[in-house]
């Protein structure tokens, strides 16, 4: 932050992100091309800012000496920021995540865009909307709590957690108060039932993503290539249908194996660069006060991860 500073000089209005690994982030992009198409490209800066593991602390702490205007927030440092920055906005407290850092006169307010993003990315991407429809989340992590909590929010009739840990996806459910339900991952009967109930199936894990294998079993999906083993999905897409959407949260590879799969039990895929864009959108907003130009981001994304990738 300091060098970004020093180059740019005392006019320039800077934000970033901030996390480790995070030289590859697609967040930068996002920033830079929204402020270009908002005629501040000139003015406001956006770079990554590799922060190890245990520094969030000293990343703030430069925050408000470089006086950077705004920071996103991502692994692994969104639990520490948020009890580091002097208040934190309702959903943020709730999730025990920051993504997103405003600095004004050196006071640190955090808040949470992920939730909000991903809903938007629905009605982009699949033109889904929560409210009324029974919707389920595999997964009980940080992404998952906060997909959780954003569904309810949206007016969603159900979300039910499925989870290997009852604990985490009983705390999870709880976010969506009286709509909030809980399924064993490995209790298949119970699982089939509440995948084939759903209108809205998210796999909040990483399982499926790059394809790891497990001996067959009465939910597996054929490995490519003719091997007899199976995919180890956390939803298997036998179970999915026509009608359906299934989004996957994240976005490397596109389309995830899960989301092909999805695809041809006849879902509606859709993977995690919307709610990349669109979370970032709303970070901008609380940056800017402008509205951000949506569809300018969601091209500079697709073009730097481009489907099949």
């Amino acid at each position: 932050m300091e060098s970004a500073r020093r180059v740019l000089g005392p006019e320039a209005t800077i934000v970033g992100v901030i996390g480790s690994p995070v030289a590859h982030s697609l967040s930068p992009l996002l920033h830079n091309t929204a402020f270009s198409a908002l005629g501040l490209g000139g003015r406001w800066h956006s770079f990554a800012f590799e922060v190890r593991a245990g520094a969030a602390a000293d990343a703030l702490a430069s925050m408000r000496l470089w006086e950077i205007t705004g920071l996103s927030v991502t692994m692994p440092h969104k639990a520490a920021v948020a009890v580091l920055v002097d208040e934190v906005s309702e959903t943020a407290r709730r999730l025990d995540a920051v993504n997103c850092v405003i600095n004004t006169d050196g006071r640190l307010r955090g808040i949470n865009t992920d939730g909000d993003g991903f809903v938007a990315s629905l009605a982009r991407g699949a033109d889904f909307h929560p409210a009324g429809r029974p919707c389920l989340v595999a997964g009980a992590g940080g992404a998952a709590r906060a997909v959780v909590l954003a569904l309810a929010a949206a007016g969603a009739s159900s979300v039910t957690v499925a989870n290997r840990t009852l604990g985490r996806a009983r705390d999870a459910a709880a976010l969506a108060g009286s709509a909030g339900l809980v399924v064993p991952l490995d209790d298949e009967g119970a699982l089939a039932a509440a995948v084939r109930g759903a209108d809205l199936v998210v796999n909040a894990t990483p399982l499926g993503m790059t394809g790891t294998t497990r001996a067959p079993g009465a939910f597996g999906t054929p490995a490519p290539g003719g091997d007899t083993r199976t995919e180890a999905w956390a939803i298997p897409p036998g179970l999915l249908r026509a009608g359906q959407v299934a989004a996957d949260l994240v976005y490397a590879p596109r389309p995830t194996p899960w989301l092909v799969a999805a695809r041809g039990a006849g879902a509606t895929a859709l993977d995690g660069l919307g709610m990349l864009v669109h979370q970032a959108a709303a970070q901008l907003v609380q940056w800017t006060g402008l509205d951000a130009p949506v569809e300018e981001m969601w091209r500079a994304a697709e073009e730097a991860s481009p489907a099949g990738s």
